[in-house]
């Protein structure tokens, strides 16, 4: 019996073909990549034992926003909460609770496409939702510049550097970041042009080197989806006054894993740029 003779032009246009439709499918889809919106809200910060107030916010496109506002009992200031790609609001009640205990009131909320906000996701939006949690704070709670405080963590460690640009809060921090999406991308899938593909870049680094606030980057030596080096690359991006905190722990559980190294950075940070006052904010 004779095998039939293997042409191997027909095996490369084959194989080209099928990386070419990868190709097609990473560009088109690649949204999908980036964004893991969950629509139900799980529980609120009740059930953190917490007070808060439902918001909604308005974008300069008519997106609607959906929210919470936590206030602290006596608080240094206002913490402005920037989540990552996955989940919603309802998935960060372990950090409300942690930063209540801060003496920070949170203003958190979903981007559109997440939980109950309107919309669907994309870079441009997020920066827009951005602007009007912002803006809801500034026009419609008078709250000054100076005791505020971003705080971004994963995907949203490139929200809050970019509204730190445009509108300077006291300080900010950056949790888990990442320098740029096309770096990060490369990293993940060296077998794929992914700087020509990118429809995202979110360049954390480089907004970064226009921040002119107090900066704190945080970074997981153990975290699986964000390499370490790039908590360290934001660091030297960062303008001085810089600090860097190293946790341990996997991407989504260090700030829990690491306890009062965590904590006790975070306050310490906070005690030397946004000190707190017997009476709260005046």
């Amino acid at each position: 019996m004779k095998l039939a003779a293997v042409d191997p032009i027909s095996i490369v246009l084959t194989v080209a073909g099928a990386y070419a439709a990868l190709l097609l499918l990473v560009f088109v889809f690649q949204s999908r990549l980036l964004y893991f919106p969950v629509k139900t809200i799980e529980a609120t910060p009740a059930e953190a034992g917490l007070a808060f107030e439902p918001v909604r916010i308005a974008t300069e496109d008519g997106v609607e926003l959906d929210g919470w506002f936590v206030p602290a009992n006596k608080p240094r200031g206002v913490l402005l909460f920037f989540h990552g790609n996955a989940g919603n609001i309802s998935h960060r009640l372990d950090s409300l609770r942690i930063f209540n205990k801060l003496d920070l009131s949170v203003l958190i909320f979903d981007y559109r496409g997440y939980g109950r906000s309107g919309g669907s996701p994309s870079e441009e939006g997020t920066y827009k939702d951005a602007e009007a949690a912002w803006r809801y704070l500034a026009e419609q709670r008078h709250i000054p510049a100076e005791k505020m405080v971003y705080f971004g963590r994963s995907l949203g460690s490139s929200i809050a550097a970019w509204l730190a640009v445009r509108h300077p809060p006291r300080a900010l921090i950056v949790e888990s970041g990442f320098t740029s999406v096309p770096d990060l991308a490369a990293e993940l899938y060296p077998f794929l042009p992914v700087r020509s593909l990118s429809r995202f870049d979110y360049p954390t680094a480089e907004y970064l080197r226009n921040v002119e606030c107090p900066v704190m980057v945080v970074h997981s030596s153990d975290d699986e989806i964000i390499p370490f080096d790039h908590g360290r690359r934001l660091h030297d991006a960062a303008r001085r006054p810089k600090q860097f905190l190293e946790i341990k722990g996997g991407h989504n559980e260090g700030f829990l894993l690491s306890g009062a190294t965590y904590i006790d950075g975070l306050r310490d940070f906070l005690d030397e740029y946004l000190p707190a006052i017997a009476d709260g904010i005046s």
